[in-house]
């Protein structure tokens, strides 16, 4: 079984001390309950993972470890970006939640002409709660990174993604060329349109960017849930996986 994981900065080599305190020591000592002598993993959230034993406890939130190994987790190729239109709030936690379990490297909050949920005026405390479901994911994952969330994006600065990109792609219900056509490598742009769908002149404009707009399959599928199957579809059509 996969061991514990906890977000620290710690710099410690193998064979040193390191502490965990604070909300991270919290949820170690007091939530987990772990004990002196149980393994448990550090990340940094950019792909370094120390595995340490545990030699002391003090208080409700401060463990003292000592480092076992340091690894340094290669990047996945290709990397993923998702455009993620920004979906109501009740499923706004839940879809970071599952994109993050599915591997993405970065996200990107997108506010789609037809987004329902307008983050106008709110925007810090909104990214702040994408960023906190992330890391609780890639703890939960057993993930070494932690994905960058950044936004808010409009039309605009979605084409400058894509002309970045190696490979860019729409999902849209109404395309033809299914997923399985493409070749993924490099700097993968994928764009989620929100509950609404995407609006034709989003489209348009991505397109005429050099997007490609492709189908996961017959069902249609939940904003919130678009992006994890997508990044399963790319595992396994590339070296992701």
């Amino acid at each position: 079984m996969s061991l514990p994981v906890f977000i620290s900065d710690t710099t410690a080599a193998v064979g040193e001390l390191a502490t965990l305190s604070g909300p991270e020591g919290r949820h170690a000592v007091t939530v987990k309950r772990i004990t002196v002598g149980e393994k448990i993993t550090l990340i940094d959230g950019r792909g370094t993972a120390r595995t340490c034993t545990v030699q002391a406890l003090s208080g409700k939130d401060r463990m003292d470890v000592i480092v076992d190994s340091v690894d340094q987790v290669p990047l996945p190729n290709p990397q993923v970006t998702i455009v993620q239109a920004i979906p109501k709030s009740e499923r706004s936690e839940l879809t970071i939640d599952l994109l993050t379990q599915g591997g993405a490297d970065k996200i990107v909050a997108w506010q789609a002409s037809r987004c329902v949920a307008k983050w106008a005026g709110k925007e810090a405390k909104s990214l702040a709660k994408w960023q906190a479901a992330a890391e609780a994911a890639a703890k939960q994952s057993r993930r070494s990174t932690i994905p960058e969330i950044s936004g808010v994006a409009a039309a605009e600065d979605v084409e400058k993604l894509i002309d970045d990109a190696d490979l860019a792609i729409i999902l849209h219900e109404e395309a033809t060329a299914a997923i399985r056509e493409l070749n993924f490598s490099g700097n993968v742009v994928v764009i989620i349109g929100p509950e609404g769908g995407i609006a034709p002149e989003e489209i348009a404009r991505f397109s005429a960017r050099g997007a490609h707009s492709v189908k996961l399959g017959p069902e249609v599928l939940r904003t919130a849930s678009a992006g994890m199957v997508a990044l399963a579809a790319i595992g396994v059509l590339s070296e992701r996986w």
